[in-house]
Order: C-alpha cells, then sequence, then structure tokens
C-alpha cells in the first residue's frame, strides 16, 4: 500500500493548554516522512472549559445523562483544533487535498478499566462529522469505543506505532518505550510476533496537580522542587503496595486513579520528591511484569522533561532511561504522530488493538471514518 500524508492529533489529561499536531507519512505499517509538528496553544477560554469539563465529568462517572458541557466542550475544541491542522498543513507548502486522513483522538474525560463484573466505559470528546465538513477530508475519531464494547481496556492505543518506531532501532526486545503524560505507559516488543503495552501507572498528573495546588505553578520546572526535597520512603513503600502495580497486564489507569492525595501532609519539596519517586518506582515494578526485563527506555512525553523523574527512573527502576529526543526522534510529538499512523491503519481496515495490549478478544478494527 501507498504511504499517505495523515495529520495527528493530541491533547492530553494534564490540560497543559496545547493541541500536539503532527505530519506524518505513512503506510499503516512503516512510516516513510516525519512531517512539520507543532503545539497550537487553546484559547484560554477553553482551557478553561476543558477543565470545568473535566471537573464535571468525574462528577457524572457514567451516571445518567452527559453533562450539557459536554456538548459545548465538544463544539469548542473540535472548531479549535480543524484550526490547528489546517494552519500546520498550509504553513509547509501543502493543502488539505494532499492530506489523506486527520486522526482525531478528542479530548479524554473519564477512563474507567473493566473488571470481572462489567465491561469497561471510556468517553473522549470531539466531533469528527464535524471536523470533517470544516477541513474537508476523511476524519477517524473515536478510537477507543469499539475496543472497549468488545471487553478491552481501551489503552494503551500507542503499541503499534511504538513497534514501527522501535524496528528501526532495537528488535532485541531489549529496549522498551515509556510514554510519561499524565499517565504512563510501556510498550515492550520483542521484535518478532509479540506486543505487550499497558499503563504503568501515574506519571505527571499527580505531580502538576499538587504544584498547582500549592500555588506553586503548573508544573514542577525541570524537577526542581522534586529535586530540592527527600523522598518520604516510608509513605512509597505504602503507596507502592497499591494493588494495580502488582496486576497481571493488560490494564489501563484514568487520569484520576492516582492523585495528588498521595502527598496530603508532606511539605512542598518532600511532596514533590515523592510524587516523583512512585512514577518512577511504578515503572521498576512494570519492567519485572515483562517477559523479558529490558535494559533501557526510550521515554516519550512531557515527563521527559522532568531531570528527576528520568534519574529516579534510572536508580529506582534499574534501568537506562533516554530521551526520545536522543534518537532522533520527537518525543514531544509521539502521541500526535500515533494517532496519524493508527488513522491510516482505520482507513485501511488494519487492527489498532490487541490482546496482549489492550486485552481485546482478537486483533480489532476500531475506530469510526467520517468525510
Amino acid at each position: 500500500m501507498e504511504p499517505i500524508w495523515a495529520v495527528g492529533l493530541m491533547t492530553g489529561t494534564v490540560l497543559d493548554g496545547n493541541i500536539d499536531v503532527a505530519l506524518l507519512k505513512t503506510d499503516g505499517e512503516t512510516i516513510e516522512t516525519f512531517g512539520a509538528y507543532t503545539l497550537a496553544p487553546y484559547p484560554p477560554e477553553i482551557r478553561a472549559l476543558l477543565e470545568e469539563t473535566l471537573a464535571q465529568a468525574r462528577v457524572w462517572n457514567f451516571e445518567g445523562p452527559d453533562p450539557a458541557i459536554f456538548k459545548e466542550a465538544e463544539q469548542a475544541l473540535t472548531k479549535a483544533q480543524s484550526h490547528a491542522v489546517r494552519e500546520l498543513v498550509e504553513s509547509t507548502g501543502l493543502t488539505m487535498a494532499d492530506i489523506g486522513i486527520v486522526g482525531f483522538h478528542g479530548q479524554s474525560v473519564l477512563h474507567r478499566a473493566p473488571t470481572r463484573e462489567r465491561i469497561g466505559d471510556t468517553r473522549q470528546l470531539g466531533d469528527g462529522e464535524l471536523m470533517a465538513s470544516i477541513l474537508g477530508t476523511r476524519v477517524a475519531y473515536d478510537f477507543r469505543s469499539a475496543d472497549v464494547r468488545a471487553g478491552g481496556q481501551g489503552a494503551p492505543l500507542a503499541a503499534a506505532y511504538h513497534s514501527a518506531l522501535l524496528r528501526g532501532v532495537d528488535t532485541s526486545g531489549d529496549t522498551a518505550v515509556l510514554n510519561l503524560g499524565g499517565v504512563a505507559n510501556i510498550t515492550w516488543w520483542d521484535g518478532k510476533d509479540l506486543m505487550i503495552a499497558f499503563d504503568t501507572g501515574p506519571a505527571n498528573a499527580p505531580l502538576n496537580d499538587f504544584i498547582k495546588a500549592r500555588g506553586l505553578g503548573e508544573m514542577d520546572r525541570n524537577g526542581a522542587l522534586g529535586a530540592s526535597g527527600t523522598v518520604d520512603e516510608e509513605r512509597l513503600a505504602r503507596l507502592l503496595e497499591h494493588p494495580y502495580l502488582a496486576a497481571p497486564y493488560p490494564k489501563s489507569l484514568d487520569r484520576f486513579d492516582f492523585t495528588a492525595a498521595m502527598a496530603d501532609g508532606l511539605d512542598d519539596a518532600t511532596g514533590a520528591a515523592t510524587l516523583s519517586a512512585f512514577t518512577a518506582s511504578a515503572v521498576g515494578k512494570a519492567l519485572d511484569l515483562l517477559p523479558h526485563r529490558p535494559k533501557r527506555l526510550i521515554v516519550s512525553g512531557g515527563g521527559r522533561h522532568n531531570p528527576t523523574i528520568m534519574s529516579m527512573i534510572e536508580s529506582r527502576a534499574g534501568v537506562e532511561a533516554v530521551s526520545a529526543d536522543t534518537l532522533g526522534w520527537r518525543g514531544d510529538a509521539v502521541e500526535a504522530e500515533c494517532f496519524a499512523f493508527l488513522a491510516v491503519r482505520v482507513l485501511r481496515g488494519m487492527p489498532i488493538s490487541f490482546p496482549t495490549t489492550t486485552g481485546a478478544p482478537k486483533p480489532l478494527q476500531g475506530g469510526k471514518l467520517a468525510g
């Protein structure tokens, strides 16, 4: 199959106010060209709207009709992301007619993993039909629902793309990909037929929320506060007894399954250090679950900018941790690129989730197509 240009979109659950937009030329199996990438900031009013939407989603918790704010937020974010797509495409000298498909992940507002008693639930806001009409091109969206309805976790979905990236780096199983977003997820591939992915635990979300609640800014910039503190080892040991960390994969998390309350009662520096250490230690527990413990992690997502978390992954998880950028990847763009890649797979009827990545009963096609 011929590679085509696709645009991928991602806005994470940490609500950093940005839309990640990436161009990728791919056939859904290999990557021919990494195109342009940008962070397009949301207007402040949309960011505030999304924060309120997440708060109302937690109260709603999949019970009863949708909160009215969902529709308002969905319209606003769809129009803003459509504008961001057009701006990036045209800035590169391409037109929308050159784009085969847009991968529109939407904004996750709530995710509930399945249990033995019930299937899971997941909700991403994003109107694919509206985006297709605005842009005049095909749009793949709602990537997670089919997997969840089939009994899967609905997350993580990055495994197929991470494996395509690993193909050019290491096919021995000694290297895995770790994404540090609001939640952390890992992909391990044996270089042949076995691909494993799951959420390891929290990444930036509890730490960011802790920093905001203390009035210290938006995040622990450069890991400075965490580096200045001493980890409360007794508290950390208790936190690491959480049953999720020892549970077998496949498994997934909502952004609020682990919260800043883990640092309640600690001073600013101790709290930041302890939350950082928990993220790193949870990664170590995840590595112990894999069939073959990797020696190196290639780290993407915002958390790789935090040197405290990165060094703690090395010391507490016992693994080399390198930024994706050192391999020529774009560490901030990987998630957006992933949804460009998955959009092409949706368009071509290829599976996007697998029994060993989400717990789907078989390799599953997913996503909806508009336009």
